[in-house]
């Protein structure tokens, strides 16, 4: 389990994600696409569709190992590390598919 990163490797951006089962979730996403299916970033299934599969990579950013202590939330771990992620590579606007977020009222 982890965070990954699909990153156009002609235009720089990148779309982050994670799963518990990385290898399921990177097969899964190379299918959508491949078969034009994927719904989540439509800016990225376009991109696939015109520049084609060779200009995309998919890469592992970060693996949890599995937790020694029964009842830990993995869940809100993958959340947590993922969170992460976002902060460091800013995958928003022309740097990535995500959108940007909102400012939080406080």
């Amino acid at each position: 389990m982890g965070v990954f990163a699909v990153r156009n490797l002609r235009q720089g951006k990148v779309m982050v994600g994670s799963a518990l089962n990385l290898p399921g979730a990177l097969n899964r996403l190379r299918f959508e696409l491949t078969q034009g299916m994927h719904r989540k970033y439509p800016a990225l299934q376009e991109d696939w569709n015109r520049l084609g599969a060779d200009a995309f990579s998919f890469e592992v950013l970060d693996v949890l190992e599995p937790p020694k202590e029964p009842g830990t939330d993995l869940g809100e771990e993958l959340r947590v590390l993922e969170a992460l992620w976002m902060e460091r590579l800013r995958p928003y606007g022309e740097a990535g598919y995500h959108p940007t977020p909102q400012p939080s009222a406080s």
